[in-house]
């Protein structure tokens, strides 16, 4: 149901490997951008994603490393004339941040591209119908900091065995049965939902969380996700750096994964001061389904 493309992974400082964080979520038709790092735009192309209906954006915060990609990313849409407006959703404070980028760029008011921004607190953002996406607070710094929930819609099946033995037709009376709906057939009996429907499946929960500090309060919010994107800039040797700089260790990344029933932990935000496989070990420790995100990985869930 979700597809996600990662490209940029590093922490603040990029590395010749890895670029500042961004993440294209794909799902349904739809292609959602959250983050964007300088450079996000040869990523998309290095990719292989392109900017086609590319007309969302959702920012974790408004620290620089996730959202100066922005005015390089609108000014190649403007020169490839995209008649879709952008819509920015983040926090107030983050909202700022970027109006006052592109003013400085543009001037006051004025941007490349049509705009919506659309400032968040927590719970829907937005309901494309086959699948939904809520955000929630995330304590980082001094900033408005959101992490997002997507979750696709339950399906349930039609029972053929049951559609035969309650004899109904063929046609827009079982496209009706399918969505849900009650029907009256020609000889006057009325089949119900539960009569003909297979129990519900088909549920996938993606989180990303961008910058942290505790996980204090996030295990509510990540509970039985299939795939948990979080940060992972320090290890736990230097615990006392992290809490300096607003950050999480990977065996806090890992311990939320493990209360918190996930599935498959993802970690980013990947500092170039430790090896990979350091970072690795030590959230495989506490849950062994963890994994490094690289630039241009892509997960299918």
């Amino acid at each position: 149901m979700f597809s996600l493309t990662f490209l940029g992974t590093s922490a603040s400082v990029p590395s010749p490997e890895r670029n500042h964080p961004g993440i294209l979520v794909e799902a349904a038709g739809s292609r959602i951008l959250v983050d964007c790092g300088e450079g996000t735009q040869r990523q998309l192309l290095r990719s292989g994603a392109g900017f086609r209906r590319l007309d969302h954006l959702l920012l974790t915060h408004g620290h620089f490393d996730h959202v100066l990609g922005i005015p390089g990313l609108f000014s190649t849409l403007r020169l490839r004339q995209s008649s879709d407006a952008m819509t920015i959703h983040a926090g107030p404070g983050t909202l700022d941040v970027v109006v006052r980028m592109l003013a400085g760029l543009w001037g006051e008011g004025r941007a490349p591209i049509p705009l919506d921004l659309v400032p968040l607190s927590e719970g829907r953002v937005l309901d494309a119908g086959e699948f939904t996406v809520d955000c929630f607070p995330v304590r980082h710094r001094d900033t408005d900091s959101f992490a997002f929930t997507f979750q696709s819609a339950v399906r349930r099946h039609l029972l053929p065995d049951r559609l035969l033995a309650l004899r109904v037709p063929d046609g827009p009376v079982r496209r009706e049965r399918a969505e849900g709906r009650q029907v009256k057939l020609d000889d006057g009996r009325t089949i119900d939902p539960e009569q003909v429907l297979g129990p519900a499946q088909g549920r996938k929960k993606l989180v990303i969380v961008g910058d942290a500090e505790p996980t204090d309060g996030l295990a509510e919010h990540v509970r039985d996700a299939d795939v948990l994107v979080i940060e992972a800039t320090f290890l736990e040797r230097d615990a006392a750096i992290a809490r300096d700089y607003g950050h999480l260790t990977a065996s806090e990344a890992a311990a939320l994964a493990a209360r918190s029933e996930v599935k498959q932990l993802v970690l980013t935000h990947i500092s170039g001061r430790y090896p990979d496989e350091d970072i690795l070990a030590e959230a495989t420790r506490i849950f062994p389904n963890s994994r490094i995100a690289v630039d241009f990985d892509r997960i299918a869930i």
